[in-house]
């Protein structure tokens, strides 16, 4: 079976090697990401089927239930051997589908070391900030970010949402390791940002990154190919993400032991450049 090393592999900050077919798990949540899961027992499925697969990097959040995400992986899967977990902090949750920036200094601070409790960890390897909010100053929030690294509560240190220009003005504080931004074959809005990452050796983690828009209408080249690799278009879609750039590090999420499968099997695709520009 296709497993996520078949999608290569990327250094993290340039030391920590990651296959580039991660996971999500914002999905093992409940309905509005929020609460406990519907299927508990699926979700540490899933989880539990993450290293099976050599899926070995994890993306959540705090924000994530809050705490369920973190919550549910170290259930299933503490003590990671061989595991890359990351988690993000910046928002705060009053409900289902309600997200509240919150990038004051003194919650970050507390939120990445209730991350550390909640995951079962003395440091967390890669934490990035949510959002950057633009109703403080940037250097307040960078220079808490900077400030959790100095203390070893943080390894590496990422971005989410971001433009050039903001990761430029965090680099003044600290290494950018990653940049999670929106971005997939439907979406290229930051093709700027991935293409700094690329040149700079950030991995670049896109989130949402199984829409294809109208690639995926009727008879079109995204179904076409699909069907001559004897696949999903959604597995298609990621493969594509994964050709698009060596620092490329997709994190389909899913509550679904079958639908990881098939997410993770996009990792064995390889589509030729022709294939690649009739998708471009």
């Amino acid at each position: 079976m296709t497993d996520a090393s078949q999608s290569g592999s990327f250094r993290i900050g340039g030391e920590i090697a990651v296959h580039r077919m991660g996971f999500g798990a914002m999905r093992i949540t409940g309905p509005g990401v929020w609460g406990p899961p519907r299927d508990k027992a699926e979700a540490l499925r899933v989880l539990k089927r993450l290293p099976e697969l050599k899926v070995d990097f994890i993306d959540t959040a705090d924000s994530y239930g809050p705490d369920v995400s973190e919550e549910l992986i170290r259930e299933a899967l503490h003590p990671y051997d061989g595991l890359l977990i990351a988690t993000k902090a910046g928002f705060t949750r009053s409900g289902p589908d309600r997200w509240t920036v919150n990038t004051q200094a003194k919650h970050l601070k507390e939120a990445a070391k209730k991350s550390l409790k909640k995951l079962g960890v003395e440091r967390i390897d890669l934490w990035q900030l949510h959002r950057v909010s633009s109703a403080l100053p940037a250097a307040e929030q960078f220079g808490a970010v900077k400030e959790l690294i100095d203390e070893g509560i943080i390894r590496f240190a990422g971005l989410s949402e971001v433009s050039v220009a903001e990761i430029r003005a965090a680099q003044a504080f600290f290494p950018v390791a990653t940049v999670q931004n929106h971005y997939n074959m439907a979406s290229r809005e930051s093709d700027d940002v991935l293409n700094y990452c690329e040149k700079h050796g950030i991995g670049f983690i896109p989130w949402y990154p199984l829409a294809a828009g109208d690639l995926a209408d009727g008879g079109g080249a995204l179904r076409k190919i699909a069907a001559a690799h004897k696949a999903a278009p959604a597995q298609i879609a990621l493969a594509w993400l994964l050709k698009r750039s060596p620092v490329m590090l997709p994190i389909p999420g899913t509550s679904k032991v079958k639908h990881l499968e098939e997410n993770v099997a996009a990792s064995g695709i390889r589509l030729s450049d022709e294939e690649f520009k009739a998708l471009h």
